[in-house]
Parts: C-alpha cells; sequence; structure tokens
C-alpha cells in the first residue's frame, strides 16, 4: 500500500484492501464503494462526493474491466490515468483508492464464471455490444464482494447500467445499498464522459445532438411515444459527423421498450457515434 499526494491509499491487490477494510469496521465505520474505470471527469467526482455524505469511508475503484470490451472496441485505447485521477481526488475524503492489475482480478486469465445480464442485458448497449452488460455485472460482483460495501454509488448517465446492477443487487440478495447520481453535463448540456476527450476538435458542437435529441423528446412526451420517438430522431438529420444508433423509450421498472399507449414515467436512451467516438446519454420524461 502506498499513500498519495491527496491522503488516499492506493491499494493494488484485494488482501490488503480487505485487512485495511475490516480495520475501519472494527472501528465503527461505515464503507461507500465508487466504481470507476479510471479517466476521471467532473462526473465522476460529484459520486464521489455523494458517497462522502452516505458513509465513513470511501473506496474508489479505479479498473479497465476487459470483460467489458468486444472485438474491435476500445480497451487498448482507454485512457488509463492513474496518477492523474488519485490527483483529481485530492480533499474529496476518499480513503482509498483501489487500483489492480488484470492479473489480481483474473489471476486465471479466463474467467469460469459470469453473472448473466439477461434480457434486458442483451438490448440497447447489449445488442450493439454483446456481452458488455455480462462483463460489467461480473465485475462490479466481484467488487461488491471484495468491498463489502455498505452502499455503492453510480452516475445515471450509464441508465441500463444502474437497472441492472439494482437488478442483480435485488435477484443476488447482495447487502449493498445502491445511490444514483443524475447526469453531471456541461453547460451546453453535453454529459460528461471519459469519451469525450476522443472528441476530434470539429465534433464536439456534433456531440450535443444527444441532449438536443432528448430534449425534442421530452418537449413531445405531452403528445405520445409516436411523436417522442419522431421528434428525438429529427435532431440527428442535420448531422453529417452524427450516426444514430438507437433511440429507444422504455418503462422504468423493467427497463423494456413502452407499449404505443404508454402513460406516465418513462426514460429515454440515445446512442450515437460522433465521428469515431461512440457516446450515449438518457433523460426521463412522461408520457401524456
Amino acid at each position: 500500500m502506498t499513500a498519495s499526494a491527496s491522503g488516499a491509499r492506493v491499494v493494488p491487490t484485494i488482501d490488503e484492501l480487505r485487512e485495511r477494510l475490516a480495520e475501519r469496521r472494527a472501528a465503527g465505520a461505515s464503507v461507500a464503494l465508487v466504481p470507476t474505470m479510471g479517466a476521471l471527469h467532473a462526473g465522476h467526482l460529484a459520486l464521489v462526493e455523494h458517497a462522502r455524505e452516505l458513509a465513513d469511508v470511501v473506496v474508489v475503484s479505479i479498473f479497465v474491466n476487459p470483460l467489458q470490451f468486444g472485438p474491435g472496441e476500445d480497451l487498448d485505447r482507454y485512457p488509463r490515468t492513474l496518477e492523474a485521477d488519485v490527483e483529481a481526488l485530492d480533499g474529496l475524503g476518499v480513503e482509498f483508492v483501489f487500483a489492480p492489475s488484470v492479473i489480481e482480478m483474473y489471476p486465471h486469465g479466463a474467467v469460469g464464471t459470469t453473472i448473466t445480464a439477461g434480457r434486458v442485458g442483451s438490448l440497447y448497449e447489449g445488442a450493439s455490444r454483446p456481452g458488455h452488460f455480462d462483463g460489467m455485472l461480473t465485475v462490479v460482483g466481484k467488487l461488491l464482494n471484495i468491498v463489502g460495501p455498505d452502499v455503492a454509488v453510480f452516475g445515471q448517465k450509464d441508465a441500463q447500467q444502474v437497472f441492472l446492477v439494482r437488478r442483480m443487487v435485488g435477484d443476488l440478495d447482495v447487502p449493498t445499498a445502491i445511490e444514483v447520481v443524475p447526469t453531471v453535463r456541461e453547460t451546453d448540456g453535453l454529459a460528461l464522459s471519459s469519451r469525450n476527450r476522443f472528441l476530434e476538435p470539429g465534433h464536439r458542437a456534433a456531440a450535443l445532438t444527444l441532449s438536443e435529441a432528448l430534449r425534442a423528446a421530452d418537449a413531445a412526451a405531452p403528445d405520445g411515444l409516436a411523436e417522442v420517438l419522431a421528434e428525438g430522431a429529427a435532431a440527428f438529420g442535420d448531422h453529417d459527423d452524427v450516426t444514430l444508433d438507437y433511440l429507444v423509450v422504455v418503462d422504468p421498472e423493467t427497463f423494456l421498450p413502452v407499449a404505443d399507449e404508454a402513460r406516465g414515467p418513462a426514460v429515454v436512451l440515445v446512442a450515437a457515434r460522433v465521428g469515431a467516438t461512440r457516446l450515449i446519454d438518457n433523460a426521463a420524461i412522461t408520457l401524456g
């Protein structure tokens, strides 16, 4: 274990982390976990600040999970900025930064036991990235077992991920509360994402199409599903650099597409490729 300049301790192994957390729990401390893949931005820091309000000890995990990346995805390209990430946590009250190696997390290489995301895991992001959510749930399940937190904090920007984590925790009787922090956005509406750094200079403005589509969908919500889908998709019509992957309206309780005549709370999910960078976003709406 090494001490960082921020006061947080960078812990590379499972055994060390469990030992230190056992000491803190013996003194009566509660524990919050913020799972991340690093490349921290203000959205992540909002999760950390919320976690600090919920527990005595905050653990931030930083691990680029290979199980979440399929063939041709950006695993090798994904930014790994541990030193900068730890500096970004300076002053936020993080006690431990769990930064394991791939070998530490998967000592036998290929994983023989995984958690399956089920039907919802094969839709939307799961259809575009087969196996992604199985990999995400597997590593989140491991992190919950390693840390044993009283509460874990996630961001609403990854709405499908949040739904699946909550369902996993409920289905498997994991004694961890799941807290969700609203999406953090730039002043112009762009949702913060580690992948935003991949946007070419000329594509930054085009990336606003996703949030524009969500605003159009929300404005059309009183008129029903057909108008929401039509107005949301229309926002992509004038942007040559943006390719819509999907725009769908789902029931927040089941995360399945809503019926044509649906009324009440719903969530609009959108994904698009802006130049070579794939972005996602979502918003809560009220149909009818």
